[in-house]
């Protein structure tokens, strides 16, 4: 990489050239994983799409073994699913479909690491210390999102959608379109993996001044009703507890924000403090300043 110096003498055209090289880099990478998740078609398919439509997935049982502590029978849930294909291009669009997200899922630490190597010999050394370790805690939210989307938000909404029910007329057979279910599987994952971005978000809002945490605390009490109300919608089911599972590490995430941007104005008020006692120890307040029959001569 070039340096600082190197790197402010580039022309625009040549800013473009670097930045094409890192995202051919990232392009390469998220293509090899996508054709490695082709290559592992079953593995893929049956026991990671496919997971959360069986009834002995982990979720499920887990949900189970807690319902029978709490003495709760209604928290033991699980639906087998099987699935038809209703158009001839639709299971092949599928399998392309889902390697190209597991590709960009697998693929995504990297991608912010090659971004990073872009930025960085930009960054003085001020604001590189500020941003140490960020893509680390970018990847490590990132996976920890989609965990949460793929063991938690997903089995829930399948459990919840599947076993819907309007009319006794509909047939009750549980088979569904395949397209339709694993494209609730890797949006309801991506989704979470998204949401989960939030303390970073405010980590760099609040280091350009445009969100303090004062503002975000006297909006604490919306925050909760937006969380509650986002929770619904994600996981409509009516069921107070499945909400609050999802509620929860939201308005957690929220917190953690709120903790964020105040220590990023602390350390910024600690900054200004040194640099202040820097300059009057440099300046003395104490020298006179020069006479303007001085300042003549």
């Amino acid at each position: 990489m070039a340096s600082k110096a190197e790197k402010s003498e580039m022309t625009f055209l040549e800013h473009l050239e670097v930045l094409r090289k890192h995202l051919v880099r990232s392009v390469i990478v998220v293509v090899v994983l996508m054709i490695v998740a082709f290559g592992f078609t079953e593995f893929i398919f049956e026991e990671v799409l496919f997971g959360p439509a069986k009834a002995d997935f982990w979720t499920y049982r887990k949900m189970c073994e807690l319902g029978r502590w709490l003495g709760s029978e209604g928290l033991c849930v699980g639906v087998n699913l099987n699935f038809v294909n209703f158009t001839i291009t639709g299971q092949f669009m599928t399998h392309i479909t889902s390697a190209i997200v597991i590709g960009l899922v697998l693929g995504f630490p990297y991608i912010v690491w090659e971004i990073w190597r872009f930025v960085k010999p930009a960054l003085y050394e001020k604001e590189l210390k500020a941003t140490k370790g960020v893509v680390f805690y970018i990847a490590l939210l990132f996976v920890v999102g989609v965990l949460f989307g793929y063991f938690i938000l997903t089995p829930i909404s399948v459990n919840f959608l599947a076993t819907y029910k309007i009319s006794s007329r509909i047939n009750p057979n549980l088979e569904f379109d395949l397209h339709s279910y694993v494209s609730i599987v890797t949006w309801l994952t991506l989704i979470s993996a998204l949401m989960f971005q939030l303390p970073m978000v405010a980590y760099f809002l609040g280091k350009v001044g445009l969100l303090t945490a004062s503002f975000m605390r006297s909006y604490r009490r919306h925050s909760i009703v937006g969380v509650l109300i986002l929770a619904a919608i994600i996981t409509p089911t009516g069921d107070i507890f499945s909400q609050l599972i999802v509620a929860l590490p939201l308005y957690v995430l929220y917190e953690a924000s709120i903790f964020i941007v105040a220590r990023v104005e602390k350390s910024e008020k600690e900054l200004e403090k040194a640099q202040e006692i820097q300059y009057t120890q440099v300046i003395s307040p104490q020298t006179p300043a020069p006479r303007l029959d001085q300042m003549l001569e």
